[in-house]
């Protein structure tokens, strides 16, 4: 086969590039293979061709700008999503300049090919008041719901991401002196997250229960496996669609697992918890990314301004002009042109004389 030659370029991009030097997540090869079956399905269509049979030149820069495109107008998606899958076409692209570098004026176009701007809307979090009514909606008198009130609570008080929740083992829980939980986080960083006294009351529990399969697993699902993020979020909309009776301002927010990982550095911040320690305590690669916190906290804003001086302002309504001050106001000082007659403005005493009577 030929250098140039699509496929094996696209095999060796995920054999040599991801998986081998860069040793990306699963997460991340699930995103790229994706971009890549909607990039070739699109180019199968546009070219009438196999993708087995596309070359790299086929990838011109007008074709991914018609994909990126073609993927708002069809399938809906938003420009966050578009930006995502650009970045691993770019990450593509970027391989393919040190394996085919007579190609670089081409790949270069296609890498200049800008990201879509869009809002970053505010993040989405619970309250205190919320957060009490989602764990009382949890039914603790039968083993799911004992599982799943320690689910909440340990992503409430931990913000662990949902894969990290999700893969804790037995043996990731220490509830000596010092308790606490450890996990391999985001980047393969391994980090440790203190509990509460509460939630460690909780676990303990919940380590002493007779579980209907032996699992390695410290919330496992009925089989005795890893819950899936699926089931994650089933029992969070099953338990708010419970609180939502009891707590109405839950009625306009969508809960989701993340949400409660913001729940947990809203809580920090409002503490007074610095942004360098939220971050640690996150597991953010960088303190900038916690300004979203910052950014969403209306309390803080409040105590900024109470501590302002305010500006003097009076208070006012509208009021409409009076008719006969409107009407001089806007009369004209030349001729003017009124419906039925014409008005002449005299200059001298003779055209007085001369108007007709």
């Amino acid at each position: 086969m030929q250098k140039a030659d699509l496929s094996v370029l696209i095999e060796a991009f995920f054999h040599k590039r991801l998986v081998a030097q860069c040793r990306v997540s699963p997460h991340t090869i699930a995103s790229y293979r994706d971009t890549f079956r909607l990039l070739l399905v699109f180019a199968q269509k546009r070219m009438n061709r196999s993708p087995s049979q596309l070359a790299l030149k086929d990838l011109r820069p007008a074709l991914v700008s018609d994909f990126l495109d073609h993927l708002e107008a069809h399938r809906d998606n938003t420009a966050r999503t578009r930006n995502l899958r650009l970045a691993a076409i770019r990450s593509f692209f970027r391989f393919v300049a040190l394996e085919v570098p007579e190609q670089s004026g081409m790949i270069q176009r296609v890498l200049a090919t800008p990201n879509k701007r869009c809002q970053r809307p505010l993040i989405g979090f619970l309250t205190r008041a919320e957060v009490e009514a989602l764990l009382e909606a949890v039914d603790c008198k039968t083993w799911i719901g004992r599982r799943d009130y320690a689910v909440l609570l340990v992503a409430m008080q931990t913000g662990l991401r949902l894969s990290e929740l999700t893969g804790l083992r037995r043996e990731d829980i220490a509830l000596g002196p010092g308790a606490h939980i450890q996990c391999v986080g985001k980047g393969r960083k391994q980090r440790c997250t203190p509990l509460s006294k509460t939630t460690r009351r909780v676990l303990v529990a919940w380590m002493k229960e007779p579980w209907p399969h032996a699992s390695e697993f410290l919330f496992p699902s009925l089989s005795g496996g890893r819950l899936s993020a699926d089931a994650v979020q089933d029992l969070v909309n099953k338990h708010v669609a419970t609180a939502r009776t009891k707590c109405s301002s839950l009625l306009k927010k969508r809960v989701t697992p993340h949400v409660l990982r913001h729940t947990a550095a809203m809580e920090l911040l409002q503490a007074g918890i610095d942004r360098a320690m939220i971050a640690l305590w996150l597991g953010h690669e960088s303190v900038e990314t916690t300004q979203i916190y910052l950014d969403a906290n209306l309390a803080i804003k409040e105590d900024i301004l109470a501590k302002t001086r305010p500006i003097n302002g009076k208070p006012g309504r509208y009021r409409p002009p009076d008719n006969l001050l409107q009407f001089l106001r806007n009369l004209s000082p030349r001729p003017w042109i009124m419906p039925g007659r014409t008005l002449f403005r005299p200059t001298n005493e003779s055209q007085i004389s001369q108007r007709p009577a």
